[in-house]
This record gives C-alpha cells, structure tokens and sequence, in this order.
C-alpha cells in the first residue's frame, strides 16, 4: 500500500490509526451489539409525543379542518394546522420554497401532513389523529410525467408549473452524423421507484430553550440546511436554534429533506414541553423523497468499427409534487447521460417534472443511475449490432485523461477505464454452483427448482459518477481543530457540523487528525451547528470536504505549535514527527506534551473545492463538476427460465478511490452500493397506482438480504486526483450505478429476454414483458 500523502515537514507516527489504516470504529461495536443511541431512542422526562395527520388521497382540495374532538381527548396538549405555523408557511431543500409546513388549501401527494398532534402518550397521540376531520374534495391527480412534457401549463400540479427543469444538452450536429452512421440502434428503458429503505425511521426531539428558541436533536445529513429552513418557518433567528446530530440509522439521500423537524419544534414552542416524534415503518415511506423513476428514450449511432458518432438522449424523471433535489438531479442525468464514453454528437433532453405521484429527490446515485442502466443497456445493444463483444465496445470508446464528456468538460484526472476493463476481463469467473445444495439455486430452499432449466449468464456495467457538489455550488466544509494536553496527553478535539449516517465519517475525521498532527488520542466531538457549515453527507462528498477541513485547521494548529518550539527552543529547523518535535540538524527535541505545556491552540479553516460553473441552459456546456468517479462491474447469475427466479452468483468490481483513507471503509462502501444496485436490479420499487402507494413496508418492498448478496471480488485501485486531500476519490455512489445494468445485462445474456425496466421481475422473464 503507497505511503499517506503528508503535509510538507510532517510524517505521523506508524501505526497511529492514521490515513491509509483501518482502525476500529468507535461506533462499530455499539451498533452490532444493539446498544447504539439512535434517534429513536431519545427521551427526556417530561416529554410529549408528537404525530402527524397525513393525506389519504394523492390529490385534493382542503375544503374544512375540525381539530375540536381531537382537542377533547384527555391527554392531547395541542393540535396545530398552517394556521398555527409561526413563521412562513413554506420551506425547501434547494431554494425553492414549495413546500407547505402543513397542508393550506390541498394536498398534492398521498401522506402530505395536514395537522400535528402533541400528547402525553404515543396512543394518546395517534388516536386523537383519528379524531380530526378534514373534508377533502377529491381531485384526479396528474401521474404521467410525459403528458406533463406535452402539457405543462394544462397539468400542472405546481404554481410553478408542470416542469422543474428542463436542461438541453448540444454537442456537433446529431443529424448529420445520422445520415453516415453505419450501424444504428434504439431503446426505451424504465426505472422504477426506489427507497433508500435506512433502518432507522425519521425521529427527533424538540426542547423548548430559555430563550424562546429551541434545541433539536435530530437524524439529519445536513444540520445547516436544515437550519436555514427551519428558522423562517419558527419565526426564530438562527442563533435562537441549537441542533444537534442525534444517532443517524442510514440515510442515502432520504434525509436531506426535512421531516419532523419543523414539527416538532412547533409543538414544543407551543406547549412549552419537549416534544419527541418517531415515525413507524408505515409512516416512514410517506416521510421521505425516494429516488426518482426514469422514462428514457436513446439512439445511439456508431461507424463500421463500433465508434460511437452520435447520441441521441431523452430522460424524464419524475419529481413528485415538490421541487426537493429535482433541478440538481436532472442536472446529474443530463451531464452524465452518455457515461464515460466519447460521443462527438450529442443531443440529449432531461426533464424534472411536478406530478402527484410521491415526492422524489436525492438517493445514492443521484440521477446517474437512472441514466446509467439506459446507457450500459445501449452499448450491449450497440456491441450486439456491431458484432463486438461487452468489453470491447467500451474500450473503444472509452473516455480517458484528456477526453471531454458531454457537457464539454476535460477529463483533467487520470480515468483509466479502458484498462479497468482489462483487470475486470482478467477476474476468473466462479465455477458452477453445486446444484444439490438448493440454497445455490434460484428459489434458494424453497424448492423452485432442482437444476433444472437453470442458465448462467454474464454480464458488465460501467458507472461514471460525479463526486461534490456541482454546477457552481459554493460548496465547502468547516472544521475546528483543538490541541491541548489532557490528563498527560496531548489530544486532539476535531469539532465539524459533518454528519456521520454510518459511513465512516467519525473514523476518517480521526485518522486525519492522527496523520496531520502525530497525536494518538482524538476526540470528535459531537455534530450541531455551533461550529460552520459541513455540507450534506451526500455526493460522495464528506471525506474529501470535510477531512479536506480537518487536513487543513490540523496543518494550521501545527504550524502553531511548531511556532510556539521555536520560540521556546530557540529553534527554526522543527517538525513534527511520530508524537515528537523533531530538528533536522539534532533529532527530538521533545514530546509534543513538553512543547504544548499548558498551552491550547485552537484553529479553525474552511476547505473549498477549485470552482465549478452552471451547465449552460441551452447547449448544456460548462465545467459543471468537480471530480469523477469510475466503477466497473461483472455480474454472473443463475436464472430459472420457467419461473423467471434470478439467483446473484458473484460480483466483481474494479473501482479507483484515488487513495484508500480506509480500506475497511472503502470496501464496506463498495458491499453498500452494490446491494442497493442489486435491489434495483431484481426487486425493489415502490409500486404506485393513480398516485398511491401500494406497498410501504417491508413485507411488500423488498430488499437485498444476506442471502440475496453474492460473494464480491473487490479490486480497489488508488490512482491519485492530485487536486484532492491525499488524492482520494469519493467511493460511495460509483458502485451503485454499474451493478444495476451489470445484473440485468447477466439476465439478459442468460434468458435472451430485452429487459428494458428494472427491477426485472419474474414476469419480465417468463413473458418477455
């Protein structure tokens, strides 16, 4: 493994637990053993229980509210409507404030909250939503994104309008180069509706504060933007709001979005009571935005070699009722919509759309999986067509260091995905699985099967994926650093908003801080938002923003210290090296403990990423992200032809994380991110019918068990962005995107079914439906 790239004059200790080593997580034993504080599982004495009255329609006019029998139960301390609502009465993630606090005059998607009830007892609480009445008239809701498209104005469910965002990309001229195309293929392919499914359900709790403010503790990804949507709803300033990060049980972009936050805060404000809301499993699917379903249409034209010459895109995505993270979605799909692929022409339409179906926006991938699985699927078409095989049509037209993308963009970082191809080519496949064991068939033990008209297929995806925040976002991270000597040892307190949803961040905000300063004892401390903004734990984003943050107040603490050796030994020729400062010319000098005494140094530094810029809103050119991420994939199933069961046999993945920070980590992200494209693939969706959900739990959506994941075969390259913190790349979402088409690409090679919607059910491959 390469050495830690360190700060000039600085080398940590070996074996620190610092950058590059997998020390154990604080939290890793806690959360097996079942003893982890989530958010659920706050309580204070005193407290009330908080719940919500949610629309049992998709669309409706609000005609009439009666609390008065809710009111009346013996235990019930409020109930609120948007009258109640003390500042203003809308708020959104993305600075389009759309969204009511509580419904005002309709409701536009199924489980949009109406009224909030505070009472002494959960029961109490949920009976007494069973005794408001709302008189709803009911309205037909408007489902199909593309009539939406034809029809903005006529459908639309917004003041808005029908479309969130429409965003053109124009490279050359995809006419012209129709006419010289030697080979030419077509599809439509579809993606269902995905939940991120986190394990912990949406839960907090509301302490009114002395000063007619109010403390949160709350499961969130992004403690600031929550702030700036919360104040102005409150009536409250900033300062008048403490939030602190309570125990997250997962996120993947479900919990940018606020949910009981504002909620229960008003119900504290207005009874003067701490107030705890907890949403149940049921309630949960309601609670979130999901991942946005996906109609697209592509053709994609190549030359006598299978050189690509032109592409010709549509992607619609459906947003749901609110804006949420539509616009920076279609962004993603519309930038990314041709993959990692040189294409000299290119014509490509993404539309966001308003409908009533339920609300969409950030999940793990981010509008490139959806564009990911059509533009995996057309290249097997086009390699089919031009009689090449999966891997050699997309090394020919891979992209690599130099190549621009479909937004103009230079791929200034190596992207060596023609020889990623070649290491995945070389993976053996495994043998075949002993049949007489029926947990290696499709079916497992249920006895589906016995062998019989069982068929292997293979298949590749490749996942191009952009890392941070893009399009000109002022994207940043804060950390504060504070060195001191406790107890006879000098530790480090790192203090950064940053939110750790169970992907490591904790961890890798320690082995920064071991690295930059040579100590052994780091603290963090808890996240709130009394130090500066983190930014979202989405995009991939936190190890290179915020241990960026960290890298640099530790590198400013340490120049301080080393400041205060020279001035108390007399000395310029100093480092920091192993726990000691050392000098060039005589070696240690002392310990770091000597040097500090009773000295404090405190530093706080924001990181910044170099600047990105909005894609152009009509040729759709523009630097418009600032790293990318590649990830291939090889899938290899065993599908029962006459029942249509598929059975995962192994996956393997070739992915460069720039530099590993580590490497437990990285590959528990990579495990992640293929179980959730694997849950795409071949079973989850959140089936929707005229606007309502039709399965909210997890007995009806499905997801990847144990037993449902295959064995990996990882291999892990660190190729480093020389523009990143220790050159990392940001690994969490690639995996996502190229396992999905891999799987399904793996079916479609064993059943010679076309497969152009995921999740492939058992239907789709008995009947080719």
């Amino acid at each position: 493994m390469a050495s830690p790239v360190r700060s000039p004059g600085h080398v940590a200790a070996p074996g620190i637990g610092g950058v590059g080593e997998s020390p154990l997580r604080p939290d890793g034993t806690l959360k097996v053993a079942g003893e982890f504080a989530y958010a659920s599982d706050l309580w204070m004495d005193g407290m009330l229980w908080g719940a919500t009255l949610r629309s049992p329609h998709a669309r409706a006019l609000i005609r009439s509210v009666d609390i008065g029998a809710a009111l009346a139960v013996p235990g019930v301390r409020a109930v609120l409507t948007h009258e109640d609502v003390p500042g203003r009465a809308m708020y959104g993630i993305d600075g389009t404030e759309d969204q009511p606090v509580l419904a005002i005059d309709q409701v536009r998607y199924q489980g949009e909250p109406v009224a909030i009830v505070a009472a002494d007892e959960p029961e109490t609480a949920r009976y007494a939503l069973e005794k408001i009445v709302v008189g709803y008239e009911v309205l037909e809701p408007v489902t199909d994104a593309r009539a939406v498209i034809a029809d903005p104005e006529g459908l639309k469910v917004q003041p808005l309008g029908g479309i969130t965002r429409y965003q053109p990309v124009r490279v050359g001229d995809v006419d012209a180069a129709r006419a010289e195309a030697a080979v030419v293929v077509s599809g439509e392919y579809e993606v269902g509706i995905q939940d991120q499914a986190f394990l912990g359900p949406e839960a907090g709790l509301a302490v009114p504060s002395e000063d007619g403010g109010v403390d949160l503790y709350v499961s969130t990804q992004w403690i600031h933007n929550d702030l700036k949507q919360i104040a102005p709803c409150l009536g409250l300033s900033d300062d008048q709001i403490h939030m602190t990060l309570a125990g997250v049980g997962g996120a993947f972009g479900g919990r940018e979005d606020l949910s009981m936050q504002i909620h229960a805060a008003m119900l504290a404000l207005h009874t003067g009571r701490p107030v705890k809301m907890s949403y149940n499993r049921y309630e949960s699917f309601f609670g979130h935005v999901h991942r946005h379903p996906a109609q697209m249409r592509y053709e994609y034209g190549a030359d006598a070699d299978g050189r690509l010459v032109y592409a010709d895109v549509e992607i619609v995505l459906d947003g749901g009722a609110y804006t949420s993270s539509t616009k920076n979605v279609v962004g993603n799909a519309a930038s990314l919509g041709v993959g990692p692929y040189e294409v000299p022409n290119i014509r490509i339409d993404a539309y966001g759309v308003y409908t009533n179906n339920p609300p969409c926006g950030a999940m793990r991938g981010f509008g490139a999986v959806q564009a990911c699985f059509a533009y995996e699927s057309m290249m097997d078409k086009l390699g089919a067509a031009c009689g090449l095989g999966p891997l050699e049509i997309r090394r020919r037209n891979a992209v690599s260091q130099g190549s621009r993308l479909a937004t103009g963009q230079v791929v200034e970082s190596p992207a060596p995905l023609a020889a990623m191809l070649t290491r995945l080519e070389a993976v053996p496949e495994p043998p075949p699985l002993d049949p007489s064991d029926l947990r290696n068939l499709p079916g497992g033990v249920s006895q589906a099967t016995y062998g019989e008209g069982v068929v292997r297929g293979v298949g590749y995806g490749v996942g191009l994926k952009n890392i941070c925040f893009s399009e000109g976002f002022d994207d940043y991270s804060t950390a504060r650093v504070r060195l001191e000597v406790i107890g006879g040892e000098a530790t480090a307190l790192v203090h950064t908003a940053a939110a750790e949803v169970g992907q490591g961040l904790v961890t890798v905000q320690a082995q920064v801080a071991r690295t930059e300063l040579g100590v052994q004892k780091v603290t963090i401390a808890p996240a709130d938002n009394q130090v500066g903004d983190a930014g979202s734990s989405s995009a991939s984003r936190q190890s290179y923003m915020s241990g960026g943050a960290v890298k640099a107040a530790c590198a400013a603490v340490r120049a301080e210290l080393l400041a205060l050796a020279a001035r108390r030994l007399g000395r310029s020729d100093l480092s920091v090296v192993g726990g000691k400062v050392v000098s060039r010319a005589d070696g240690a000098l002392g310990t770091i403990e000597d040097v500090l005494g009773d000295a404090v140094i405190e530093e706080t530094r924001e990181y910044r990423h170099r600047p990105t810029v909005p894609m152009d809103p009509v040729t759709g050119q523009g630097r418009s992200h600032v790293q990318l991420a590649l990830c291939v994939h090889r899938a290899v199933v065993d599908v029962d032809l006459d029942l249509g069961l598929v059975k995962v046999v192994e996956l393997a993945a070739v992915q460069d994380v720039g530099k590993i920070i580590n490497r437990t980590g990285v590959e528990g992200q990579i495990h992640g991110g293929s179980a959730q494209g694997l849950g795409l693939a071949v079973m989850e969706e959140i089936v929707v019918a005229d606007g309502l959900v039709r399965n909210p739990s997890f007995t009806d959506y499905l997801i990847p068990t144990i037993l449902d994941m295959p064995p990996m075969r990882l291999d892990i390259l660190e190729i480093p962005d020389p523009d990143a913190p220790y050159g990392l790349r940001g690994a969490g979402e690639p995996p996502t995107l190229s396992s999905t088409p891999a799987i399904v690409a793996a079916i479609r090679n064993a059943t010679g079914r076309a497969l152009n919607r995921v999740p492939v059910r058992p239907e789709h491959i008995v009947h080719g439906a």
